[in-house]
C-alpha cells in the first residue's frame, strides 16, 4: 500500500536520479498547473510565438488559430509524459532505459541534455537583454551573468523551491500578461494590425509545428516535476492539471508575442516590440518577464544536470549522486553557458530555434516509443531495480526493437523536414511546410507496438521481472 510523507519535505532536494520512496512523496496535482502555466509566461515563448507573423507572414487571426492548434495537439503528448511521474517515481531520462536498454538510452539522454543546455543559454541571453531594458546602466553581459546566477540558485535548491516560485508566479505573471494584452489592444500603433499578413498553408503548418514542438520539447523532463507526487494520484488528475497549465500558459505567451509585433512597426526585435507596445507599463512587463525567465530557466539547468548524472551513472553504476553532486555540476554547466552566451552572436536566439528544430527530429520518435511502451505495452508496470543495474536487468543493455523503430522514426521524417540545415523534397514540394514531427509520430507509434509485441524474447523478460508499479 502506498503511503504519503508525514513530515514536511526539505527545502533543498536530496534526491537526484534515484527512485523517490513513498515516505518522501509530497505535493498536490494543482502544483503541476502552476508550474507549467507560470513557467511558460516568459520571453522565449513570446519570441517563438511572434515567428508566426514575423517569419511565416500570417495575419493575427490565422496566427492565433495555428498557435492554439499546435499547443492543443502537442500538449497531449507532453501531459501524457507528466502522468508517468507519480507512477514511476524516477526522472524521465532514467525511465528511458526500460525502452532502449541501459546503453541504448544514452543517445536520447545526450540529445536531451544538449537541448536543455541550449534552452538555458538562450534564456540567460534573454534575461540579460531584459535586465538591460529595465536598467540601461547594466550591460547585457552583466545581465546574462546575473540571470544565470539567479537560475542556478533555484536549480541547486531543487524541486520544491521550483514549485513554490511557480505557484507565486502563476498569479503575478497571469495578471501581468492580461494587463499587457489590455494595454496593447487599447494602444495599437499600426494601421495594419488586423490586416498585416495573410493565410498561407505552409506558414500556417509551420506555426502549428512550432507550437506543437514547443510542447514536445518538454517531454524529456516533464515527469521530473511530477515524480514526487504520491503514487496514488490518479493518472487523469496528473494529465489534466499539466495539460491545462502548459496549453494555457504557452498559448498566451505565443499569442502575446504575435500581438506585440503586429501592434508595432515592421522589423522590430520582438522584445523591443513588447516594450514599445506596452508603453507606460513596458518596464513593469520587462521586470515580470525577467523574473519569469530566471525562475523557469532553473528547470533547464536542473534537467541538464540530471541528464549528465544519468550519463555518468550508466558507467559508474556504483556511484550514488547526492545533492552536492548536483550542485557542483550545476555550477560547471552554469559557468560554461555564461561564457558561451556572453560571446554569442546577435542572432543567438535564432540559431537556437534552428538547433531545437533539428534536435526535435530525433526526440519525436523517442516520445512515440516511450508513450506506447508505458501506456500500451507495459501499462505502467516496470521493475525499478533493473533500471539501475549496469546490465539493464530484465531490460538489457540494448532493446533492438526500440532502436530499430527509433532509427526508422528518424529516417521517415527526413523528406518532410524543413530546417536551416536541410529541406526535404516533400517539404519543398509543399511550399516549405514542416510535417516531419507528425509523420514521425504516426509511423513510429504503431511500428514500435508491432515490433515489441512480436518479440517473444522481449515478452519473456517482462513476464519474469518483478513489476514494481502499475497504473
Amino acid at each position: 500500500m502506498v503511503t504519503t510523507a508525514t513530515t514536511a519535505a526539505p527545502l533543498i532536494e536530496k534526491h537526484t536520479i534515484g527512485y523517490v520512496p513513498p515516505e518522501d512523496r509530497h505535493g498536490k496535482t494543482r502544483d503541476l498547473f502552476t508550474l507549467w502555466f507560470g513557467g511558460n509566461i516568459a520571453p522565449l515563448p513570446i519570441v517563438t510565438g511572434a515567428l508566426g507573423v514575423q517569419m511565416f507572414h500570417l495575419n493575427l487571426v490565422w496566427g492565433i488559430v495555428a498557435i492554439l492548434v499546435g499547443h492543443l495537439v502537442g500538449g497531449v503528448l507532453m501531459a501524457l509524459h507528466s502522468a508517468q511521474g507519480p507512477q514511476m517515481g524516477i526522472p524521465q531520462m532514467i525511465q528511458s532505459r526500460t525502452q532502449f536498454g541501459s546503453l541504448g538510452a544514452l543517445l536520447v539522454v545526450l540529445i536531451a541534455g544538449i537541448m536543455y543546455i541550449g534552452f538555458f543559454a538562450s534564456n540567460i541571453v534573454l534575461a540579460g537583454k531584459s535586465l538591460h531594458g529595465v536598467v540601461d546602466s547594466v550591460p547585457v553581459p552583466v545581465g546574462i551573468v546575473i540571470g544565470a546566477l539567479g537560475s542556478g540558485i533555484i536549480g541547486i535548491i531543487g524541486y520544491r523551491f521550483i514549485h513554490v516560485l511557480n505557484r507565486i508566479g502563476t498569479w503575478v505573471l497571469g495578471a501581468g500578461i492580461v494587463l499587457g494584452f489590455g494595454y496593447i489592444f487599447t494602444h495599437v500603433q499600426t494601421a495594419d494590425f488586423l490586416t498585416r499578413g495573410s493565410f498561407n498553408i505552409s506558414g500556417w503548418l509551420a506555426t502549428v509545428s512550432l507550437a506543437a514542438l514547443w510542447q514536445i520539447a518538454f517531454a524529456p523532463y516533464v515527469s521530473d516535476y511530477s515524480r514526487y507526487l504520491p503514487a496514488s494520484v490518479p493518472v487523469a488528475a496528473t494529465f489534466w492539471t499539466t495539460y491545462l497549465g502548459t496549453v494555457l500558459g504557452s498559448s498566451l505567451s505565443f499569442i502575446f508575442g504575435a500581438v506585440a509585433v503586429l501592434a508595432t512597426p515592421v522589423g522590430m526585435d520582438t522584445m523591443d516590440a513588447v516594450k514599445l507596445a506596452t508603453g507606460s507599463i513596458g518596464p513593469l512587463m520587462l521586470v515580470l518577464f525577467l523574473l519569469s525567465v530566471i525562475s523557469h530557466n532553473a528547470l533547464n539547468l536542473y534537467g541538464a544536470v540530471l541528464s549528465v548524472i544519468t550519463l555518468v551513472q550508466t558507467f559508474a553504476y556504483r556511484w550514488i549522486p547526492t545533492a552536492k553532486s548536483r550542485a557542483v555540476l550545476s555550477v560547471i554547466i552554469l559557468a560554461a553557458c555564461c561564457f558561451a552566451a556572453v560571446g554569442a552572436s546577435a542572432n543567438f536566439i535564432g540559431h537556437f530555434v534552428d538547433m531545437v528544430l533539428v534536435l526535435l527530429v530525433v526526440l519525436v520518435p523517442w516520445t512515440a516509443i516511450n508513450l506506447i511502451d508505458f501506456y500500451a505495452i507495459h501499462k505502467g508496470q516496470y521493475d525499478i531495480d533493473s533500471i539501475f543495474k549496469v546490465d539493464g536487468g530484465i531490460y538489457g543493455r540494448y532493446n533492438p526493437q526500440a532502436l530499430l523503430a527509433y532509427a526508422i522514426g528518424i529516417a521517415v521524417q527526413i523528406p518532410f523536414m524543413n530546417t536551416p540545415l536541410y529541406v526535404g523534397p516533400i517539404s519543398e514540394h509543399i511550399n516549405g511546410a514542416d510535417l516531419s514531427w507528425l509523420v514521425g509520430l504516426l509511423i513510429t507509434s504503431p511500428l514500435y507496438y508491432w515490433l515489441a509485441n512480436r518479440d517473444s524474447a522481449y515478452k519473456r523478460r517482462l513476464s519474469t521481472g518483478k513489476l514494481a508499479n502499475s497504473i
